[in-house]
């Protein structure tokens, strides 16, 4: 039997959900939400056959639909999310699934409690060439690492209900998490707000963890580029992911630094550079999207018994640093404990 999904938004990211989710087989767009006419009016020439309301709670009251996405604004969020777990939905949320720690945690467990899935968007951990990073860590590839730098900017779309840490450094932040399979505990933060001075536009991140790594975030709504990079440096080889780099998004570069001994002088180093190859693996292109919601299907049906990425409690941790973000923010930069609510 097929699974009736919801799509609650048909903002920017709502369409592409339905899109998605109508190509996947065993499963059905059953009805979408919105309050504005206009996008009810545009996905209606698309997808007739998809029920439009104005009122996602008539959405949520339906006994036919089993699992709703929520493609909303970040305020708006614990609300829906709430409602959608006490009917009994699962529920697929955009990131960061609230803009309060307090109120992250409160929906992971609820969710825990009421027994069905809560899965939130971080929608880049489907990225094949991020995917890569994470085994090749895994694997050593690179060593020990010593530090990984982000950078997602772009010129907008600039947003009113988050600034650009919670909308843009909220993937980076999960990435980092997954990728050294640890998570910070203290951040620093600066940035400013050029276009509206109450919401950050450009901002700074940078992020320590128990085990000596740091971490550094650059995200903006206010650049003239698209850019979408990671780069990881270790101690035996350095990683790159470009999203639109090519032909590939990853490389990886045979460089390090050697300690030489001098034995002129008993026990000092001279620091070396190794220089090797410059490695370029094929990655095939994939949706994210796409294999994320293949990935819900199958957490709804079963077949998958818990989420291996995108977790309600690993997104609430995710909100945890935003919270430390913007009270290092606040005070100019200083740096700020992450307190974990979990």
């Amino acid at each position: 039997m097929a699974v009736n999904i919801a799509i609650i938004g048909l903002g920017r990211w709502g369409p592409n959900h339905v899109r998605n989710f109508s190509a996947l087989r065993g499963c059905r767009v059953a009805a979408a939400a919105d309050p504005s006419e206009a996008a009810r009016a545009r996905l209606a020439e698309s997808y007739p056959a998809v029920r439009l309301v104005a009122d996602y709670r008539e959405i949520i009251s339906s006994p036919e639909i089993d699992a709703v996405v929520v493609a909303t604004p970040t305020s708006t969020h614990f609300q829906i999310v709430s409602a959608a777990i006490a009917a009994g939905k699962h529920v697929l949320c955009e990131k960061p699934v609230t803009d309060r720690s307090e109120d992250a945690w409160k929906l992971a467990e609820a969710a825990e409690v009421r027994g069905v899935h809560l899965m939130v968007g971080h929608v880049f951990l489907f990225n094949p060439g991020v995917e890569f990073l994470a085994k090749a860590l895994a694997a050593g590839e690179a060593g020990r690492p010593y530090y990984v730098n982000s950078i997602r900017t772009n010129l907008g779309p600039f947003r009113s209900d988050v600034n650009a840490a919670w909308d843009l450094a909220s993937h980076d932040i999960y990435i980092f998490s997954h990728l050294l399979r640890t998570r910070p505990t203290q951040v620093s933060a600066v940035g400013a707000g050029f276009l509206r001075p109450s919401v950050e536009d450009i901002v700074f991140v940078t992020l320590r963890y128990d085990n000596g790594v740091i971490g550094h975030i650059h995200v903006s709504w206010l650049d003239p580029k698209k850019v979408r990079q990671i780069t990881i440096v270790g101690e035996k080889k350095m990683i790159t992911w470009d999203e639109f780099g090519q032909p590939g998004p990853v490389c990886i570069f045979d460089r390090c630094v050697a300690r030489e001994p001098v034995y002129e002088t008993f026990g000092e180093f001279q620091l070396l550079t190794r220089e090797g190859d410059a490695v370029m693996p094929r990655i095939p292109p994939q949706e994210p999207l796409a294999r994320q919601a293949r990935e819900f299907i199958g957490l709804v049906t079963g077949q998958i018994s818990r989420a291996e990425r995108g977790s309600a409690r690993e997104a609430a941790e995710v909100v945890d640093v935003l919270e430390a973000v913007s009270r290092s923010l606040a005070k100019g930069g200083a740096p700020e404990d992450v307190i974990y609510g979990g």
